[in-house]
């Protein structure tokens, strides 16, 4: 299948996404700096978020609404008051869009309801993706579905049942072409908790493409997906964590984002094929195998001892297998020390 103009699929090289989220900042000047230095570093595409704060949620802070878990990034602030930080405004995206259409990245991005869908079809993004804490927003899905263009969907937190919903109502709206991302919802995500092995179930149990949208520190887990099949891999991407943003602390700067593409890269080019036998570069290296040598004299017409014949290094010479086999054979010339042994030498 086509994300844009990217074919993808087992055995390619993965689609890299860099994701802004909000770590602009609120400067359109930084967002699109940001897709410079994602195009510079790698990425296929970059993907934005869209939404407001009234599209997200209602304007209250109180209970449920303020976040208070000790361990969250955004301790402390109201659910309302984060998206009005987070969000990408709407009337920057033709600025985004045309930047990245200069830089050769695809556009797209991740609409949180019916109305960011419908402003995205305006401007014909290629596809579509849903965030791990929409997937189960099956109305959202549906419309999305519905484009009949891919859709990205992100897993992080969905049960088997929840992922086969989905999966039903965007088949059944009209969605060919889907790709599920493997994604634990904790930020940052410990490498433990990225259960890996289920990319191929999910392969298996729902014939999709299967990624990774990945919130750990580092290209490792990124690595570890693109050889366990992998074809798409999403990560969080900013200017500088140290210039802060709601997402910096998790999120890949330049040289980061492009030293994964290449170990990623590498991964997969080393995956190859099933071979056996000598590569070409490792012909260079049979001087350092062993075979058999004659490491005495021998005399036209003599017959061939354990005193002749040896194996030893480089590896020019019979297959060590044979040194029963020239025993008692007599040669056909002279021979000296030091020379290959070959079936030519023998009557």
């Amino acid at each position: 299948m086509k994300l844009g103009h990217k074919e993808i699929g087992k055995g390619r090289t993965p689609f890299f996404i860099a994701e802004m989220s909000g770590n602009h900042n609120h400067s359109l000047e930084k967002a699109l700096q940001i897709v410079d230095a994602a195009a510079a570093s790698g990425a296929d595409a970059l993907k934005i978020q869209t939404y407001t704060p009234d599209t997200m949620t209602i304007d209250h802070a109180e209970g449920e609404f303020f976040i208070t878990d000790k361990k969250s990034l955004w301790k402390g602030s109201s659910l309302y008051d984060l998206y009005k930080i987070a969000m990408t405004p709407w009337e920057w995206h033709e600025a985004i869009a045309k930047r990245c259409k200069e830089r050769g990245l695809i556009f797209f991005s991740t609409p949180f309801d019916e109305t960011a869908v419908d402003f995205l079809e305006k401007m014909d993004v290629p596809f579509h993706k849903i965030a791990s804490f929409e997937n189960n927003h099956l109305s959202l899905i549906k419309r999305v579905a519905q484009t009949g263009k891919p859709v990205i969907v992100s897993t992080g937190m969905a049960s088997l049942q929840e992922i086969a919903d989905l999966v039903q109502v965007a088949r059944d709206n009209g969605c060919k072409d889907l790709v599920l991302l493997k994604c634990t919802s904790s930020y940052p995500a410990r490498a433990e908790e990225a259960n890996l092995a289920t990319m191929a179930n999910i392969r298996e149990t729902f014939n999709v493409e299967v990624g990774l949208s990945d919130h750990t520190m580092g290209w490792t887990i990124p690595v570890t997906a693109a050889v366990l099949g992998a074809t798409v891999i999403e990560k969080h991407f900013t200017l500088d964590r140290s210039e802060g943003g709601v997402d910096s602390a998790f999120s890949m700067e330049p040289q980061e984002f492009a030293q994964m593409v290449e170990e990623v890269k590498k991964a997969v080019a080393s995956l190859g094929h099933v071979h056996f036998g000598m590569t070409e570069d490792e012909k260079r290296s049979q001087v350092f195998r062993r075979s058999i040598y004659f490491v005495k004299d021998v005399r036209k017409g003599e017959v061939i001892t354990s005193e002749h014949i040896r194996v030893i290094r480089p590896g020019l010479g019979l297959a060590p297998k044979f040194y029963d086999n020239l025993l008692g054979r007599s040669v056909r010339a002279d021979i000296k020390r030091g020379t290959a042994a070959g079936w030519d030498l023998l009557t």
